[in-house]
Protein backbone atom coordinates (compact mmCIF):
# COMPACT_ATOMS: atom_id res chain seq x y z
CA UNK A 1 0.00 0.00 0.00
CA UNK A 2 1.65 3.61 -0.99
CA UNK A 3 1.80 6.75 0.59
CA UNK A 4 -1.82 8.30 -0.42
CA UNK A 5 -3.83 4.40 -0.16
CA UNK A 6 -2.47 4.76 4.01
CA UNK A 7 -3.38 8.30 3.72
CA UNK A 8 -6.74 7.59 2.57
CA UNK A 9 -7.40 4.83 4.48
CA UNK A 10 -6.40 6.49 7.59
CA UNK A 11 -8.97 9.30 6.65
CA UNK A 12 -11.85 6.48 6.66
CA UNK A 13 -11.49 4.90 9.72
CA UNK A 14 -10.35 8.41 11.99
CA UNK A 15 -12.14 8.21 14.65
CA UNK A 16 -14.02 11.48 15.21
CA UNK A 17 -16.04 13.12 18.27
CA UNK A 18 -19.39 15.04 17.47
CA UNK A 19 -20.44 17.67 20.14
CA UNK A 20 -23.88 18.62 19.55
CA UNK A 21 -27.17 16.96 18.41
CA UNK A 22 -29.78 18.77 17.21
CA UNK A 23 -30.76 17.72 13.81
CA UNK A 24 -27.15 18.94 12.11
CA UNK A 25 -25.17 17.53 14.49
CA UNK A 26 -27.01 13.87 13.93
CA UNK A 27 -27.24 14.39 10.45
CA UNK A 28 -22.99 14.75 10.59
CA UNK A 29 -22.62 11.67 12.92
CA UNK A 30 -25.00 9.47 10.28
CA UNK A 31 -22.91 10.62 7.89
CA UNK A 32 -19.75 9.98 9.31
CA UNK A 33 -21.25 6.18 10.70
CA UNK A 34 -22.45 4.98 6.84
CA UNK A 35 -18.76 6.06 5.76
CA UNK A 36 -17.62 3.63 8.42
CA UNK A 37 -15.85 6.17 10.59
CA UNK A 38 -16.17 5.64 14.40
CA UNK A 39 -18.26 7.89 16.30
CA UNK A 40 -18.54 9.47 19.64
CA UNK A 41 -21.18 11.63 20.62
CA UNK A 42 -22.29 13.78 23.56
CA UNK A 43 -25.12 16.19 23.84
CA UNK A 44 -26.60 17.81 27.01
CA UNK A 45 -30.12 16.17 26.32
CA UNK A 46 -28.44 12.86 26.26
CA UNK A 47 -31.97 11.30 24.71
CA UNK A 48 -30.94 13.47 21.31
CA UNK A 49 -28.36 10.51 21.15
CA UNK A 50 -30.61 7.74 20.87
CA UNK A 51 -31.03 7.30 17.20
CA UNK A 52 -26.88 7.94 16.66
CA UNK A 53 -26.28 5.54 18.78
CA UNK A 54 -28.70 2.57 17.51
CA UNK A 55 -26.60 3.76 14.13
CA UNK A 56 -23.13 2.96 16.12
CA UNK A 57 -21.85 5.54 17.41
CA UNK A 58 -20.44 5.79 21.39
CA UNK A 59 -22.48 8.29 24.24
CA UNK A 60 -19.57 9.83 26.18
CA UNK A 61 -20.80 10.19 29.76
CA UNK A 62 -19.02 13.81 29.39
CA UNK A 63 -17.50 16.10 27.46
CA UNK A 64 -13.78 15.45 28.27
CA UNK A 65 -14.43 11.84 27.58
CA UNK A 66 -15.83 12.93 24.18
CA UNK A 67 -12.95 14.93 23.28
CA UNK A 68 -10.43 12.64 24.30
CA UNK A 69 -12.02 9.56 22.08
CA UNK A 70 -11.01 11.29 18.47
CA UNK A 71 -8.03 13.74 17.27
CA UNK A 72 -10.73 15.31 15.39
CA UNK A 73 -13.89 16.95 17.26
CA UNK A 74 -16.52 18.55 15.78
CA UNK A 75 -19.14 20.89 16.94
CA UNK A 76 -22.18 21.19 16.63
CA UNK A 77 -23.96 24.58 18.47
CA UNK A 78 -25.72 27.24 18.71
CA UNK A 79 -23.05 29.83 18.93
CA UNK A 80 -19.50 29.89 20.23
CA UNK A 81 -20.60 30.96 23.67
CA UNK A 82 -21.98 27.15 24.12
CA UNK A 83 -18.57 26.03 23.08
CA UNK A 84 -16.91 27.11 26.44
CA UNK A 85 -20.00 26.21 28.47
CA UNK A 86 -19.26 22.74 27.03
CA UNK A 87 -15.61 22.24 27.19
CA UNK A 88 -14.89 24.46 29.72
CA UNK A 89 -13.92 22.00 32.48
CA UNK A 90 -12.94 19.18 29.64
CA UNK A 91 -9.92 21.50 28.39
CA UNK A 92 -7.17 19.28 29.49
CA UNK A 93 -8.44 16.78 27.11
CA UNK A 94 -7.39 19.35 24.27
CA UNK A 95 -4.57 19.02 23.39
CA UNK A 96 -3.26 17.44 20.08
CA UNK A 97 -6.92 17.65 19.11
CA UNK A 98 -8.47 19.65 16.26
CA UNK A 99 -11.40 21.33 16.99
CA UNK A 100 -13.87 22.12 14.11
CA UNK A 101 -16.36 24.33 15.29
CA UNK A 102 -19.50 24.62 12.81
CA UNK A 103 -21.51 26.60 15.22
CA UNK A 104 -23.05 29.75 13.84
CA UNK A 105 -21.22 33.41 15.36
CA UNK A 106 -19.56 36.36 14.52
CA UNK A 107 -15.98 36.48 12.54
CA UNK A 108 -14.20 37.85 15.63
CA UNK A 109 -15.75 34.87 17.90
CA UNK A 110 -14.02 32.79 15.30
CA UNK A 111 -10.94 34.12 15.75
CA UNK A 112 -11.00 34.57 20.17
CA UNK A 113 -11.87 30.87 19.49
CA UNK A 114 -8.31 29.68 17.51
CA UNK A 115 -6.29 31.48 20.32
CA UNK A 116 -8.44 30.10 22.94
CA UNK A 117 -7.79 26.47 21.38
CA UNK A 118 -4.50 26.88 20.49
CA UNK A 119 -4.08 28.00 24.28
CA UNK A 120 -4.79 24.88 25.43
CA UNK A 121 -3.02 23.04 22.72
CA UNK A 122 -5.20 22.71 20.07
CA UNK A 123 -5.81 23.35 16.39
CA UNK A 124 -8.83 24.44 15.24
CA UNK A 125 -11.03 24.82 12.08
CA UNK A 126 -13.96 27.36 11.41
CA UNK A 127 -16.65 26.18 9.61
CA UNK A 128 -19.82 27.36 8.20
CA UNK A 129 -22.27 24.84 6.63
CA UNK A 130 -24.26 26.34 4.26
CA UNK A 131 -27.05 23.95 3.54
CA UNK A 132 -30.01 22.32 5.77
CA UNK A 133 -29.83 19.10 7.81
CA UNK A 134 -31.42 16.77 5.36
CA UNK A 135 -28.83 17.39 3.03
CA UNK A 136 -25.65 16.86 4.84
CA UNK A 137 -23.38 14.24 3.14
CA UNK A 138 -25.52 14.53 -0.48
CA UNK A 139 -23.48 16.22 -3.54
CA UNK A 140 -25.44 19.18 -2.89
CA UNK A 141 -23.69 19.83 0.89
CA UNK A 142 -20.62 21.98 0.83
CA UNK A 143 -19.35 23.85 4.21
CA UNK A 144 -16.88 27.23 4.28
CA UNK A 145 -13.79 26.53 6.24
CA UNK A 146 -11.28 28.60 7.35
CA UNK A 147 -7.90 28.40 9.58
CA UNK A 148 -4.29 26.40 9.21
CA UNK A 149 -3.58 25.12 5.42
CA UNK A 150 -1.90 22.05 6.55
CA UNK A 151 -4.48 21.37 9.60
CA UNK A 152 -7.48 21.76 6.72
CA UNK A 153 -5.23 19.39 3.94
CA UNK A 154 -5.02 16.69 6.88
CA UNK A 155 -8.55 16.43 7.85
CA UNK A 156 -10.34 17.39 4.31
CA UNK A 157 -10.96 13.28 3.34
CA UNK A 158 -12.75 13.33 6.72
CA UNK A 159 -14.74 16.87 6.73
CA UNK A 160 -15.71 16.20 2.66
CA UNK A 161 -18.38 13.02 4.42
CA UNK A 162 -20.53 16.43 5.66
CA UNK A 163 -20.46 18.15 2.54
CA UNK A 164 -17.74 19.47 -0.15
CA UNK A 165 -15.33 21.43 1.87
CA UNK A 166 -14.77 24.87 0.36
CA UNK A 167 -11.31 26.22 2.01
CA UNK A 168 -10.97 30.34 2.11
CA UNK A 169 -7.98 30.72 4.01
CA UNK A 170 -6.04 30.90 7.20
CA UNK A 171 -7.51 33.63 8.77
CA UNK A 172 -9.97 31.91 11.11
CA UNK A 173 -12.62 34.32 10.84
CA UNK A 174 -12.74 34.15 6.80
CA UNK A 175 -15.42 30.85 6.86
CA UNK A 176 -18.08 32.81 9.40
CA UNK A 177 -17.75 36.04 7.52
CA UNK A 178 -18.62 33.96 3.86
CA UNK A 179 -21.25 32.24 6.12
CA UNK A 180 -22.54 35.51 7.38
CA UNK A 181 -22.79 36.74 4.09
CA UNK A 182 -24.18 34.10 2.32
CA UNK A 183 -27.06 34.06 4.89
CA UNK A 184 -27.41 38.18 4.59
CA UNK A 185 -28.26 37.26 1.16
CA UNK A 186 -30.49 34.60 2.17
CA UNK A 187 -32.19 35.86 4.83
CA UNK A 188 -32.42 38.97 3.43
CA UNK A 189 -34.36 37.51 0.41
CA UNK A 190 -36.77 35.54 2.26
CA UNK A 191 -38.28 38.89 4.24
CA UNK A 192 -38.74 40.00 0.51
CA UNK A 193 -40.47 37.11 -0.38
CA UNK A 194 -42.65 37.67 2.94
CA UNK A 195 -43.38 41.75 2.01
CA UNK A 196 -43.70 40.82 -1.68
CA UNK A 197 -46.60 37.86 -0.54
CA UNK A 198 -48.03 40.51 2.10
CA UNK A 199 -48.45 42.92 -0.63
CA UNK A 200 -50.15 40.73 -2.90
CA UNK A 201 -51.97 39.69 -0.41
CA UNK A 202 -53.75 43.03 0.09
CA UNK A 203 -55.06 42.97 -2.96
CA UNK A 204 -56.58 39.26 -2.44
CA UNK A 205 -53.55 36.91 -3.64
CA UNK A 206 -53.47 33.99 -1.53
CA UNK A 207 -49.80 32.91 -0.51
CA UNK A 208 -50.15 29.75 -2.40
CA UNK A 209 -50.60 31.77 -5.83
CA UNK A 210 -48.50 34.69 -5.07
CA UNK A 211 -45.57 32.65 -3.94
CA UNK A 212 -44.91 30.33 -7.19
CA UNK A 213 -44.33 33.45 -8.85
CA UNK A 214 -42.13 35.34 -6.62
CA UNK A 215 -39.83 32.60 -6.72
CA UNK A 216 -39.83 32.47 -9.97
CA UNK A 217 -38.28 35.85 -9.92
CA UNK A 218 -35.83 35.15 -7.37
CA UNK A 219 -34.64 32.45 -9.15
CA UNK A 220 -34.21 34.45 -12.01
CA UNK A 221 -32.04 37.28 -10.05
CA UNK A 222 -28.36 35.14 -11.03
CA UNK A 223 -29.71 34.58 -14.49
CA UNK A 224 -30.15 38.05 -15.13
CA UNK A 225 -27.26 39.70 -13.43
CA UNK A 226 -24.96 37.67 -14.98
CA UNK A 227 -26.33 38.58 -18.61
CA UNK A 228 -26.54 41.99 -18.22
CA UNK A 229 -23.63 42.79 -15.88
CA UNK A 230 -20.91 40.81 -16.97
CA UNK A 231 -18.23 40.43 -14.27
CA UNK A 232 -19.64 43.19 -12.02
CA UNK A 233 -17.10 41.86 -9.17
CA UNK A 234 -14.17 43.63 -11.30
CA UNK A 235 -15.55 46.51 -12.26
CA UNK A 236 -17.05 46.84 -8.37
CA UNK A 237 -13.06 45.66 -7.13
CA UNK A 238 -11.87 49.11 -9.23
CA UNK A 239 -14.24 51.17 -8.25
CA UNK A 240 -16.06 51.44 -11.80
CA UNK A 241 -20.03 51.63 -11.54
CA UNK A 242 -20.47 52.27 -15.31
CA UNK A 243 -24.51 53.47 -15.76
CA UNK A 244 -26.81 51.66 -18.08
CA UNK A 245 -30.62 50.00 -18.13
CA UNK A 246 -29.93 49.67 -14.20
CA UNK A 247 -28.91 53.21 -12.68
CA UNK A 248 -29.26 54.23 -9.18
CA UNK A 249 -31.83 56.90 -10.77
CA UNK A 250 -34.10 54.50 -11.67
CA UNK A 251 -33.34 52.11 -9.00
CA UNK A 252 -33.80 54.58 -6.73
CA UNK A 253 -37.43 55.48 -8.20
CA UNK A 254 -38.18 52.26 -7.88
CA UNK A 255 -37.83 51.82 -4.30
CA UNK A 256 -39.60 55.04 -3.90
CA UNK A 257 -42.62 53.50 -4.89
CA UNK A 258 -42.31 50.40 -3.47
CA UNK A 259 -42.24 52.58 -0.05
CA UNK A 260 -45.48 54.49 -0.75
CA UNK A 261 -47.20 51.39 -1.97
CA UNK A 262 -46.42 49.47 1.30
CA UNK A 263 -47.17 52.96 3.18
CA UNK A 264 -50.45 53.15 1.83
CA UNK A 265 -51.33 49.04 2.32
CA UNK A 266 -50.43 49.78 6.38
CA UNK A 267 -47.45 47.22 5.58
CA UNK A 268 -44.49 47.63 8.00
CA UNK A 269 -41.90 49.63 6.10
CA UNK A 270 -38.61 48.36 7.63
CA UNK A 271 -36.93 46.58 4.81
CA UNK A 272 -38.76 49.11 1.93
CA UNK A 273 -37.13 52.07 3.40
CA UNK A 274 -33.75 50.08 3.68
CA UNK A 275 -33.71 50.01 0.55
CA UNK A 276 -34.60 53.14 -0.41
CA UNK A 277 -32.00 54.79 2.02
CA UNK A 278 -28.96 52.87 -0.23
CA UNK A 279 -30.57 54.62 -3.22
CA UNK A 280 -30.97 58.08 -1.86
CA UNK A 281 -27.73 57.79 -0.37
CA UNK A 282 -25.83 57.41 -3.71
CA UNK A 283 -27.89 59.95 -5.91
CA UNK A 284 -27.43 62.33 -3.27
CA UNK A 285 -24.02 61.77 -3.49
CA UNK A 286 -23.89 63.11 -6.94
CA UNK A 287 -23.96 59.11 -8.19
CA UNK A 288 -27.58 58.68 -9.82
CA UNK A 289 -26.44 58.43 -13.30
CA UNK A 290 -24.11 55.00 -12.01
CA UNK A 291 -24.91 51.52 -12.33
CA UNK A 292 -26.93 49.94 -9.44
CA UNK A 293 -23.48 48.79 -7.96
CA UNK A 294 -22.83 52.20 -6.83
CA UNK A 295 -24.97 51.83 -3.56
CA UNK A 296 -22.19 49.50 -1.83
CA UNK A 297 -20.44 53.05 -1.13
CA UNK A 298 -23.26 53.56 1.17
CA UNK A 299 -23.31 50.12 2.79
CA UNK A 300 -19.38 50.46 3.20
CA UNK A 301 -19.20 54.17 4.52
CA UNK A 302 -22.49 54.77 6.48
CA UNK A 303 -23.47 58.21 7.81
Amino acid sequence: MNEQQNHTTEQHTAAVTVIGLGPMGQAMARALLTAGHPVTVWNRTASRAEDVVAAGATLAATPAEAVGASGLVLLSLTDYRAMYDILGDATASLAGRTLVNLSSDTPDRSREAAAWAAGHGATFLTGGVMVPAPMIGTQAAYVYYSGPDEVMRSHVGTLGLVGTPKYVGEDPGLAQMMYQAQLAVFLTTLSALMQATAMLGTAGMKAEDALPELLSAADSIGAILRSTGGNQGTAIDAGEHPGGLSAVTMMGATADHIVETNSTLGLDLALPLAVQAHYRRAIESGHGGDNWTRIIDGIRSPR
